[in-house]
């Protein structure tokens, strides 16, 4: 006992020193702690944000820098953007950036927003990948190069990011409203800036803004996911404790916008065939108590079904669709209302309508039954993120942006207090026409005005906050494939055939996922059925024979779940999304839905109405349109058969088809259990009670027609190269399709997942990507992938490739496919690539399996296609033990020169051709 005694005095004696050595060595302290978030700060002012979550296998390193668009001076538009690019550039110490977020198989990306910019990286849970991101993030917070040789092929990526913004009618009216509203706040102005100032932004002014901004005692670092605090404190301490804060302080000095003193109109004339409407107040920051009684007020209004403007609008069929937006920033915001209205419908009376029930709250003030209903919505919402720790890490520097992490909680709790009367007064005081902006001056003796002050007091609000009981950490779960498969329990219910795979785990939050598919039918009986198969499965959730729609939506909100639908060609698929405690609940509701559907006439009318006024949006847009026609050009099916690729006006005319009647019908055929059907659930559940419930509640629900799969057997793809133009559009679409005969049964699999990784894939680290948006600078968004058929029968497999761009740089883009697509086949891969390429596989697949949704439907698909976890391990084996020349042979063997694929360009091309310019280059 004494020996035992001395042990732990020399533990606890190790232990004091440890704490005391990084106290002082990191120069750290605990400041805060709310709901399992707990916060830090360095020495140097660098705020610390570390969320464990041990369920989730994965970390996200999320750093948020207190700069966004609001900051930009005169000839600056854009700047913090475009620096958000820069930043991707590389370091001394990381040169080549995307070629290591590739490598450790990370999920990464940035962004940037009115008072903020964010970069993260989402990657498997190792100590090694932990301490990258982290001296990645330190480094370039103080050592980018923002180089002028990378600004000038990365700011015609902007240029292009910026053109593909200027191709949709709904985000430049957006932006000219928004514009309109403010005279002078950077709130007014867009965060991807002014065409001109991008393009010619000194370099000088860049490094000057970059080096304002990027210092430790502006940022935020949030660490969530599997990780130990202690190692992680000190690594922290580390990597960014040793960053000095310069000399000279960051001010902050706020523009107040004025009070508007009149109602504003504006009007956008475009090419396009949905007509847009929209109306805009001005609102308190997100930190104001009457931001959450207007995030009330708006779900009230545009709430799907129960909203008074989707009631009036869609219900009333003057809209068909309704939308609505408040962005939660740090100085006074603006809430933002918009209807699409298709073009056989009638824009001013749908404007009579939007601004009638607006200016009306003042007589019909917002019921509690609304209160209750919006508050439970929004409530869910916010549980629902607060239970996943990967998106909550990026989610908080919206609020680490408005002034503090611990907004999200505290207007959480406002909601949740918020009463009718309060949120009645915020409308009253918000929702009058002066304060709104929709166009046009109108003369008045007696003018209101509202004066929007800045929120006061915000470090006593957040001080002392001490927020509610967390959800814990959950499980360490090892994602190993042969610990999921170890774990997964398998078999085939007794009473009736549904094949189930259960892997119970003890997730943050007590979450669970479900997804529930039965199969039936073949080719001949699906024939002729059109949009029937989607139609019905987008119909289940609006009523059944006991339940309204808003009954559904209240039951949803009131168990905080999610549960939607999927149909296509006889196989519905039910996903359920909730916790432990719903979970019974949550499946009666689904059961209702599968069950007893009610199809509504005016419910289907709505979805209708919707999808043909998508369509009528995207008849214009060149992606949509380039995409289709790839697709018709390799049309393999007559019309009528269940694969067939509809044209727009076949797809119209088969939307008009849909009836009540008809999905009835097809309900009456295809519902039910026959042969093939699947049941996956994921996380803290009862095996024997789910068992026990498909066998009670689903043995009778049968199905007298057994599956059998549609062939989709491998023909080779339509050689052609074809333009659509679409005028008006500043943004242009390429794609290029190759088609061969494959399985992922096949020995060759392994190499083409590679390949495909190296020739389109990786982190802005691909031979597509390096040549068109690196190099030349004439895409921002370009890359291609291997899709290879998980059916070892079809063999339906393909290459595809894309680019964004602009219409006058199509040329170049083309003899940039051309070229990179010969020298893949010429020179094959190097050494290098093949060692990135396949640790960002394997990193990517224990990411992917980290996430229970993504492991959901890796199951199921096991089960349908009867492999098992070690199928995969198997692959990974084969993807690890590759060779150059393993991958080299499986390129020459699949791929084909460019002349050989279908290729489809759609933008706003002058009057030459592409195939003429292409053979000037040549």
């Amino acid at each position: 006992m004494k020996k035992i005694n001395q042990k732990m005095k020399l533990f606890m004696l190790f232990t004091m020193l440890l704490v005391t050595s990084l106290a002082s060595e990191a120069q750290i302290k605990q400041t805060a702690s709310v709901e399992g978030i707990t916060e830090y700060v360095l020495d140097n002012g660098m705020k610390v944000l570390l969320f464990p979550d041990n369920s989730s296998q994965t970390i996200t390193v999320n750093i948020t820098y207190l700069v966004g668009s609001r900051h930009e001076g005169y000839g600056e538009k854009g700047m913090a953007h475009l620096l958000e690019h820069m930043v991707f550039k590389g370091t001394p110490n990381h040169p080549d950036i995307p070629n290591e977020l590739t490598a450790h198989g990370a999920r990464p990306n940035g962004s940037t927003y009115y008072d903020r910019t964010n970069y993260y990286e989402t990657f498997n849970a190792t100590d090694g990948n932990l301490d990258w991101a982290l001296d990645l993030e330190a480094d370039r917070m103080m050592n980018s190069y923002i180089a002028k040789k990378d600004l000038e092929s990365e700011f015609s990526v902007v240029r292009n990011e910026f053109e593909m913004g200027e191709n949709s009618p709904s985000r430049i009216l957006m932006q000219k409203v928004i514009s309109s509203a403010y005279l002078w706040h950077n709130y007014g102005k867009s965060t991807i800036g002014n065409r001109s100032d991008i393009e010619r932004v000194p370099i000088e002014n860049l490094q000057a803004f970059y080096k304002k901004y990027y210092r430790p005692d502006n940022a935020v670092l949030m660490v969530t996911g599997k990780f130990e605090t202690d190692k992680t404190l000190a690594l922290i301490a580390k990597k960014f404790g040793n960053i000095k804060k310069p000399e000279a302080p960051l001010r902050d000095i706020p523009t107040v916008e004025p009070a508007q003193d009149g109602e504003k109109r504006v009007t956008l004339s475009r090419v396009g065939e949905l007509q847009i409407l929209s109306a805009l107040y001005h609102i308190p920051a997100g930190s104001h108590e009457d931001y959450a009684a207007l995030a009330i007020a708006e779900e009230v209004l545009t709430d799907q079904p129960s909203g008074r403007l989707y009631k009036a609008l869609v219900d009333g069929k003057k809209a068909s669709s309704v939308s609505s937006y408040s962005p939660f920033t740090k100085e006074p915001s603006f809430l933002y209302i918009s209807a699409n209205v298709p073009s056989d419908k009638s824009l001013p009376e749908a404007e009579a309508v939007l601004l009638s029930i607006l200016d009306g709250l003042k007589d019909h003030p917002i019921t509690e039954e609304e209160l209750n209903r919006a508050k439970a919505n929004l409530l869910k919402q916010i549980d629902q993120i607060s239970r996943n720790s990967d998106y909550l890490g990026t989610y908080m520097s919206e609020f680490i942006g408005a002034g503090d992490w611990r907004l999200m909680y505290i207007n959480r709790d406002r909601i949740e207090t918020m009463t009718v009367d309060k949120v009645n007064e915020a409308v009253q005081r918000y929702f009058i026409n002066t304060n709104r902006t929709v166009g046009n001056f109108i003369p008045t003796k007696t003018p209101i005005r509202v004066e929007i002050e800045h929120t006061e007091g915000l470090d006593a609000l957040v001080s002392n906050y001490k927020g509610k009981e967390g959800y814990g950490t959950g499980e360490a779960f090892d994602v190993s494939y042969e610990n999921i498969q170890n774990r997964l329990n398998s078999g085939v219910l007794s009473k009736t055939p549904i094949e189930y795979g259960f892997i119970k785990k003890d997730n943050r939050g007590k979450t669970v996922t479900l997804s529930f598919t039965f199969r039936n039918g073949n080719v001949d009986q699906l024939m002729n059925k059109g949009k029937l198969a989607g139609y019905t499965a987008s119909m289940l959730n609006k009523g059944t024979k006991t339940k309204s729609r808003q009954d559904i939506d209240d039951a949803l909100s009131a168990l905080k779940s999610s549960i939607s639908f999927r149909g296509s060609n006889g196989k519905v698929t039910a996903y359920i999304s909730t916790t432990e405690d719903n979970l019974m609940a949550s499946l009666d509701l689904m059961a209702d839905m599968l069950k007893n559907p009610k199809f509504d006439e005016a419910e289907l009318e709505k979805l209708k109405t919707q999808e043909l006024a998508s369509i009528e949006q995207n008849k214009t847009e060149p992606q949509y349109l380039a995409s289709k026609k790839l697709r018709e050009l390799n049309q393999n099916y007559k019309k009528g058969h269940p694969l067939y690729n509809m044209a727009i006006e076949e797809e119209m005319e088969a939307i008009k088809a849909v009836t009540v009647k008809s999905i009835q019908g097809y309900y009456n055929e295809f519902y039910g259990i026959s042969n093939n059907a699947s049941l996956v659930v994921i996380g803290n559940f009862d095996e024997k009670s789910i068992k026990d419930y498909f066998e009670t509640n689903f043995s009778s629900f049968k199905n007298n027609k057994p599956y059998t799969q549609i062939a989709d057997t491998f023909k080779p793809n339509k050689v052609a190269n074809e333009k659509i133009k679409t005028p008006d559009k500043k943004n242009a679409m390429g794609l290029g399709l190759l088609s061969f005969e494959g399985s992922q049964t096949d020995a060759d699999f392994a190499a083409l997942q590679i390949a495909g990784e190296i020739f389109g894939g990786g982190v802005l680290k691909s031979r597509i990507t390096t040549r068109l948006r690196q190099n030349d600078g004439i895409s921002y968004g370009a890359g291609g992938y291997v899709n290879v058929d998980e059916n070892d029968k079809d063999k339906n497999s393909s290459i595809l490739v894309y680019a964004i761009y602009a219409p006058e740089n199509a040329a170049k883009v083309q003899q940039g496919f051309k070229e990179e697509i010969e020298r893949f086949i010429k020179d094959g891969i190097t050494e290098e690539e093949l060692k990135v390429a396949v640790t960002s596989w394997v990193q990517g697949e224990n990411v992917s399996r980290a996430k229970d949704n993504e492991l959901s439907s890796t199951i199921n698909n096991n089960l349908y296609y009867d492999r098992d976890m070690m199928f995969h391990k198997a692959i990974e084996d084969k993807v690890t033990g590759l060779t150059v020349d393993d991958v080299n042979k499986a390129i020459k063997k699949y791929f084909k020169t460019f002349d050989n694929w279908t290729v489809v360009n759609a933008g706003d091309f002058q009057d030459y051709e592409i195939k003429n310019d292409e053979k000037k280059m040549d």
